[in-house]
């Protein structure tokens, strides 16, 4: 698989979370890639949910970069 269409199934991945309602609550950098970690609360027991996603290429992490800037500003 060539990294375009990995960054596609990245984003794909990115999508399903945010449009779920997650919001990135933390990310890790190496050298394997990033990792992002989303969070949710969810209203019925006011329990969190976390769920992690592994981003290997450069375009899939600017891609979650551009949303992380997004959700900051909306908070401020």
């Amino acid at each position: 698989m060539g990294e375009h269409e990995q960054y596609l199934i990245e984003r794909e991945k990115v999508d399903y979370f945010i449009d779920r309602g997650y919001k990135i609550n933390g990310v890790l950098e190496n050298l394997e890639g990033a990792f992002i970690e989303f969070k949710i609360n969810t209203d019925d027991q006011e329990e969190e949910s976390i769920e992690t996603l592994h981003i290997k290429t450069a375009n899939g992490r600017k891609y979650f970069s551009a949303l992380l800037l997004k959700q900051i500003q909306s908070v401020s």
